[in-house]
């Protein structure tokens, strides 16, 4: 994710992380004009954040790859180094702790 700012004529002039005081826009990550935007940049600031703002994205995307190497019997779970097997069993067990809580949140929706 990223936000952005633009100018009088709708240019986007700097991307962040996260959202800035005044007015922000927020842009997905692949958004073909923040894209064309971040081609052009000279400032090494811009093209941090944009990688940055990516991280999550590919975080995500690489947890769904390993899940499915393992699913497919390519890999064994215990074939990774136990940090990495730590730390995709604390990402499963919130994200399963999420889905729980989100869960309660619809069957309830009589209460609210």
């Amino acid at each position: 994710m990223a936000f952005i700012t633009r100018n009088a004529t709708g240019e986007i002039t700097a991307i962040y992380e996260s959202k800035q005081s005044g007015e922000n826009e927020y842009l997905a990550i692949d958004n073909p004009e923040l894209i064309n935007f971040i081609s052009q940049s000279t400032s090494n600031n811009d093209i941090k954040t944009a990688l940055s703002s990516s991280d999550v994205d590919i975080a995500r995307v690489l947890e769904d790859l390993i899940n499915t190497l393992i699913d497919q019997k390519v890999i064994l779970f215990t074939d990774l180094p136990i940090a990495a097997q730590e730390k995709l069993l604390s990402r499963e067990q919130i994200r399963s702790h999420l889905n729980s809580l989100d869960n309660l949140m619809s069957d309830d929706e009589g209460i609210l």
